[in-house]
């Protein structure tokens, strides 16, 4: 059955409220941070990661951020904006970048509903799963780029083969 079916009235349900159901639905952890804030702690196959979404009514924009922790070498620093690079090169939507004054690597995604536009429950669940897809695909490609001394095409090369996982 549809989310949309089973839980919503489409017109009348905030963002954040049906990412709350949605995480309930999924059992995750979450906190609601407010009326336009939530933050939800998932568990992937590589690592935990923290996804907050904000709804602002001002840009019409559900604002999806998941983080990890990374702490690369410094001296690695170049290589891994270049394979953070090579990995955006891959991605239709959304896009990482890294904050180095918290020692994330951050994905994020936009969703714009201007004009009164209304997100189905399909779409958001769809925009989480997507920001942990994204994560857990290249997060291998992180990983050997700061730790393995691995050049970044090679890493991306290994991380997006559909062999790739752990044994």
């Amino acid at each position: 059955m549809a989310l949309s079916n089973d839980h919503f009235l489409m017109d009348e349900i905030h963002p954040i409220d049906m990412v709350e159901t949605l995480a309930e639905h999924r059992a995750w952890d979450f906190d609601r941070m407010g009326d336009d804030q939530i933050a939800m702690a998932v568990e992937g196959q590589w690592r935990s990661y923290s996804l907050t979404l904000a709804w602002s009514g001002a840009d019409e924009t559900l604002r999806l951020i998941c983080t990890f922790e990374m702490e690369p070498p410094e001296a690695r620093m170049p290589e891994m904006m270049a394979v953070l690079n090579l990995a955006n090169d891959l991605i239709w939507g959304g896009g990482f970048t890294y904050w180095a004054a918290q020692r994330l690597m951050v994905w994020r995604y936009g969703l714009l509903l201007s004009g009164g536009q209304v997100a189905a429950p399909e779409q958001i669940d769809r925009m989480i799963d997507a920001a942990i897809a994204s994560c857990e695909r290249f997060y291998p490609a992180f990983q050997l780029v700061a730790w393995a001394d691995r050049c970044p095409e090679e890493a991306v090369k290994l991380a997006i083969a559909q062999d790739y996982g752990r044994a």
